[in-house]
Order: structure tokens, then sequence, then C-alpha cells
């Protein structure tokens, strides 16, 4: 994808942020069987998601683009093993958000109330409320269900 760092350099960087932001929440988007991307490949991805534990993952199965450099790469993989690959790390990101879920439960979180009756925190905690729209409320996180929080004004 002829990006400028390795992995391990990523790596190296999510670990300094969570030192000093420990309550952060890394996220990611990725691309599942792009051009060429072996099964070795794609399990070196499901490693990778694992150890930076991201708190949220959007997956999709790579399409061609007309007029990309990759709709004309050689290795177009078939679309069963695309939305196989996708639906593998989709389930990893779900664990990976309940993880990081969990390990904020009973932390105070500030929340900007939308009109559906949440609203997200500071490090993109989706928390139920019942406070008015438009309002900045403490909330202390005490569940989730899925992927939403839910909690209790705290002043």
């Amino acid at each position: 994808m002829n990006r400028r760092y390795t992995s391990a350099e990523y790596l190296r960087a999510v670990e300094y942020l969570r030192d000093e932001v420990p309550d952060c929440a890394v996220t990611t988007d990725v691309i599942a069987g792009f051009c060429g991307e072996t099964e070795a490949e794609h399990r070196e991805t499901l490693a990778f998601c694992e150890r930076a534990a991201f708190a949220r993952m959007h997956v999709f199965p790579f399409s061609v683009r007309s007029g990309t450099k990759a709709a004309s790469m050689p290795g177009q993989l078939p679309k069963a093993v695309k939305d196989a690959r996708a639906k593998e790390l989709i389930a990893l990101g779900k664990r990976l958000a309940e993880q990081y879920l969990a390990s904020r439960i009973g932390s105070v979180v500030e929340v900007l109330v939308e009109s559906d009756g949440g609203g997200y925190s500071g490090n993109y905690i989706r928390v139920q409320t019942d406070a008015p729209e438009g309002e900045i409320v403490r909330i202390r996180l005490d569940g989730f269900k899925g992927e939403t929080a839910f909690g209790t004004r705290v002043s």
C-alpha cells in the first residue's frame, strides 16, 4: 500500500500514544483482500490488529475502482475470498471494540448529547443518555451493549 512506515514503527507510535493519553481510542480502516494478498499476509493483518488492540475497526472488502492503479494489478482475489477475510476481520474488530469498552467501565467521560438520546465522548465512545440535546454531560460508564455504552450522570 506504499506506506512510508513499517508495522513495527506504527505499533511503537501506538504504544507511545497510549503512554501519553491512556484512554485514547485508536481506530483504523482495513481493506480485506487487496490484490495479491496471500493467506499468510491476511493472518499477519489479523495478528497486527490484535497487537494494536484497536478500539474500533472499519473493515471492507477490496473492490475494483475503474481508472485506479489497483484495477489493473495482477492477483485480483475472488469475491468469496475477500468476503470471508472481511468477515474474519469484522469479528476481530467487534471483539477488540468490546475489550476497549470493557476497559473503560467505571471511567467518567464527557458526552456531547445529540438528537437521538446519545452522543460521543472525546475518545469516541458512543454513550446513550437521557440528557437534553446539545448539552455536554459527564457520565460514569456502567456498562455497554453492542457498541453503545450507558451509565450514570455525575456532576
